[in-house]
C-alpha cells in the first residue's frame, strides 16, 4: 500500500482534526495557487517578472480573509515570479543550445543508463527526447525490464484477474505526478488509463487496524460530528485532542538541530508518543515499510519540518495559512509552470476528479510502453543480462568507463546515469562511500483471489497496521492489507475479491536470507492475518507470493546530509559525469523516480556536469504564501 503522498496523508489527518476542533469548514487554496501559476507562465519576459495588479489585489483579498498577510502575499508572488522567470529564461537558453550553439549535442555523445527499471527507462526516454543525437545504452543485469513494476495476469477459470506485485496505483495531484502524466501523453497511453474517482469508497474509506478492529481515518466526505465521535471514542486517537490543543505552546526546536526521526519530532511537538506509534507509524508502514523511530522527518515530511522552522508550531501555521496550503518549494512551482500548459486537455482534465489511477493491463503498462518505444529508436541499445561490476572515471576522455561481468571490453561514455540502488553503486564506486549506508527493507507481497465478490466486511482502500498493536494481533509482522477489488476497477474479467497482504519491512531488518519465509509460509501467514483481522475463513482460489528483496530504501535520520556528501564525492571522483536517480535518493514513489529521471536528463543537457543530488547541495527555497519569505 505505497501511497505516493506520505506528507499529504499526515497533513490531511492533522488538518481534519484541527478543523474538527474549531468546527471550521475546509477552504482550499489550490484554485488561487493554480491561477498564480498561470499568471506567472506568460510569453512576455516583462510580464513574467510581475503578476498583474488586479490579480495581486485578488490574492491579497483572498489571503487577508483567511488571516494571512496581504503584504506578504504581494512580496511572495514577486519573489516566485522573478525566480521562476529567471529559471524559465535559463531553460529556454538550454533548449536553444540543444538545437544550435555551444551546448548542441554532437554525434559523438554516448550516454550509459545503468538499470532497466522504471527510473532507467524514464531516463532513457528523456535522453532520447531531449538529446536526439545521443547514443544511449541501457544496462540491465536481469532478462526483464521494469524493475519493481510487475503486473501479472492469472487465469482463475471463469476469467482473468490482475495481480500487482509492486506499485498498484498512482496519485496525480503532485508536481512529480505531472511528469508521469507527461510520459503517458508522450507514449499515447491516455486510452489505457483507469481512474478511481475521489467519490469512490476506495478514496473515502481508509482504515487503521487498532487494537483489534478497523478504524476509519478522518478524511474527505466525513462531517464534523462523525470525525469528532471517532476521535473521542476510538482508542487509536488517544491523546490526540489534548496534543493538538497544546501543540502551539511547546517550544520551537533548536536552530542547530539538523534532523531527527519522525517519532522524535511528533513526540516533541505533541507531547506524547501515542499519535506517532498508533497512527503515523501505520502510514509509514504503508509507504516506506519503515520504522518511525529511524526514518528522517526532514526527508520524509519536508513541508511539516519547515512549517515549524517558519511558524514555530502546526497550530500557528494552520491559523495563519490555509489547511491545504503549506509552504511551497519553488522547484515545484516551476515544474508546475513548465508542464501544466503542455498537459492541458482531456488527460489533465480527467485527473482533476481522480483519487488514484492505474492502467487496464496494470501498472507495468507504463514500463512496457517505455521499453517498446525505446527499442524502436535506433539510437537506443539494450544490454540485457549484463551486470556492471566496475565504474571508473576516464580523465583522458573526460568520461565514465563501464565494465561488465561479461568478457566484453570496457566502454567509455560521455555521461552515465546510474539508477542502481545506492548500496550497489557504492560497491562499484568505492570513492562514493557515503552511498553504502543507505539500507533498504524487504517486503513479502501476497496476492489472494476469492470467488466470493462480497467477502470483505468493509469497502475501501484497505488498512494499515501500526507498530503499537499487541503482538498477538500481528504475530506475522504484517504492514497492511489492500482491498484491490475496490482500489482499481476494470482490470479483471472474473468477478470476485482481490486482496494483497504485505509483510515484513523493518520488522525483518535482522533477518538473513535464509530466515525469510518461503512461498508456502508466506501464503499461510497472509491467510492468518485475514482470518484474525477480517474474519475471512474461506480458502482463496488463487494465491501468488513474491519476496521483494531490498525494495524500499530507508531515508533514516541524516539522509540529506549523506546525500550532500554523496554529491561532493561524485563531483570530486567523476567531475559530474556520473549522475544518480532512483528511489535511493529523492523519493521512493514511482512519480518521484520519473521526476528524478527528468531532472537528471535536463541537468545533463544544460550543464553536462550533474550528479542528480544538487537539491541537497543547494536546497530548494520554500515560499510561505503568508510572509513572502524564502527559507531553505
Amino acid at each position: 500500500m505505497r501511497s505516493q503522498l506520505p506528507e499529504h496523508a499526515l497533513g490531511t489527518l492533522l488538518g481534519q482534526c484541527f478543523k474538527s476542533l474549531r468546527c471550521q469548514s475546509a477552504r482550499s487554496c489550490w484554485p488561487t495557487f493554480s491561477r498564480c501559476s498561470k499568471s506567472l507562465h506568460t510569453s512576455s519576459p516583462s510580464r513574467r517578472r510581475r503578476v498583474s495588479p488586479s490579480f495581486e489585489k485578488q490574492c491579497k483579498q483572498f489571503h487577508t480573509q483567511s488571516g494571512a498577510s496581504a503584504d506578504g502575499i504581494s512580496s511572495s508572488l514577486q519573489v516566485v515570479s522573478a525566480e521562476a522567470a529567471s529559471h524559465h529564461d535559463y531553460v529556454l537558453r538550454a533548449e536553444q543550445h540543444g538545437q544550435t550553439g555551444e551546448g548542441q549535442p554532437h554525434h559523438g555523445t554516448r550516454i550509459a543508463v545503468l538499470g532497466g527499471g522504471i527510473t532507467g527507462l524514464a531516463s532513457a526516454h528523456y535522453l532520447a527526447k531531449e538529446l536526439p543525437y545521443a547514443k544511449i545504452t541501457v544496462y540491465e543485469k536481469s532478462d526483464r525490464l521494469g524493475g519493481w513494476l510487475q503486473s501479472k495476469k492469472v487465469d482463475v477459470g471463469n476469467g482473468n484477474v490482475l495481480f500487482e506485485q509492486g506499485p498498484r496505483s498512482l496519485r496525480p495531484g503532485t508536481p512529480s505526478g505531472l511528469v508521469t502524466l507527461e510520459i503517458i501523453k508522450d507514449l499515447g497511453l491516455e486510452d489505457q488509463v483507469l481512474i478511481t474517482p475521489m467519490s469512490s469508497n476506495s478514496a473515502r474509506n481508509r482504515f487503521i487496524y487498532y487494537p483489534d478492529h478497523l478504524v476509519k481515518m478522518p478524511g474527505p466526505g466525513q462531517d464534523f460530528y462523525s470525525i469528532a465521535w471517532s476521535v473521542l471514542t476510538e482508542p487509536v486517537f488517544r491523546g490526540l485532542i489534548k496534543a493538538l490543543l497544546f501543540e502551539g505552546t511547546r517550544p520551537q526546536r533548536e536552530p542547530r538541530l539538523e534532523d531527527e526521526s519522525v517519532g522524535s519530532f511528533l513526540s516533541r511537538r505533541l507531547g506524547t508518543t501515542d499519535i506517532g506509534n498508533n497512527i503515523v507509524s501505520a502510514f509509514l508502514h504503508g509507504v516506506y515499510a519503515g520504522d518511525i523511530n529511524q526514518l528522517s522527518m526532514k526527508s520524509l515530511f519536508p513541508g511539516l519540518w519547515n512549517l515549524e522552522a517558519v511558524f514555530g508550531s502546526f497550530s500557528k501555521a494552520y491559523r495563519v495559512t490555509l489547511p491545504n496550503a503549506p509552504m511551497l518549494q519553488q522547484r515545484d512551482i516551476i515544474l508546475n509552470q513548465q508542464l501544466k500548459p503542455k498537459l492541458q486537455g482531456p488527460l489533465l482534465d480527467s485527473m482533476r476528479s481522480a483519487s488514484v489511477y492505474s492502467f487496464k493491463e496494470g501498472i507495468s503498462t507504463l514500463s512496457n510502453a517505455l521499453a517498446t518505444s525505446l527499442k524502436a529508436n535506433p539510437n537506443v541499445q539494450f544490454k540485457m543480462s549484463q551486470e556492471v561490476n566496475k565504474i571508473e572515471y576516464d580523465a583522458k576522455a573526460e568520461g565514465v568507463t563501464i565494465q561488465t561481468t561479461s568478457n566484453h571490453p570496457p566502454v567509455t561514455y560521455t555521461n552515465c546515469i546510474s539508477t542502481l540502488p545506492a548500496s550497489s553503486l557504492a560497491t562499484l564506486t568505492p570513492s562514493v562511500s557515503s552511498l553504502a549506508g543507505i539500507h533498504a527493507v524487504t517486503v513479502m507481497v501476497v496476492n489472494l483471489y476469492y470467488k466470493d465478490p462480497h467477502l470483505l466486511p468493509e469497502q475501501g482502500f484497505g488498512y494499515l497496521i501500526p507498530r503499537s498493536i499487541p503482538f498477538e494481533q500481528n504475530p506475522e509482522m504484517a504492514l497492511g492489507v489492500v482491498f484491490d477489488s475496490d482500489c482499481v476497477a476494470g482490470q479483471d474479467t472474473a468477478a470476485g475479491t482481490k486482496i494483497t497482504v504485505m509483510i515484513g519491512g523493518h520488522w525483518w531488518d535482522t533477518f538473513s536470507g535464509a530466515e525469510y519465509p518461503d512461498e508456502e509460509e508466506g501464503a499461510a501467514m497472509a491467510k492468518n492475518v485475514l482470518h484474525r483481522h477480517l474474519g475471512i475463513n474461506e480458502e482463496p482460489h488463487k494465491v501468488h507470493v513474491s519476496l521483494q528483496r531490498d525494495c524500499i530504501p530507508q531515508y533514516v535520520v541524516g539522509h540529506s546530509r549523506r546525500m550532500k556528501t554523496a554529491h561532493d564525492q561524485l563531483m570530486a571522483a567523476f567531475e559530474g559525469k556520473l549522475s544518480v536517480a532512483g528511489n535511493s535518493y529523492t523519493g521512493v514513489g514511482l512519480n518521484d523516480c520519473v521526476r528524478a529521471a527528468r531532472d537528471v536528463v535536463l541537468g545533463i543537457k544544460d550543464r553536462r556536469e550533474y550528479t542528480g543530488l544538487e537539491s541537497f547541495a543547494s536546497p530548494s527555497k520554500w515560499v510561505t504564501p503568508t510572509r513572502g519569505t524564502s527559507r531553505q
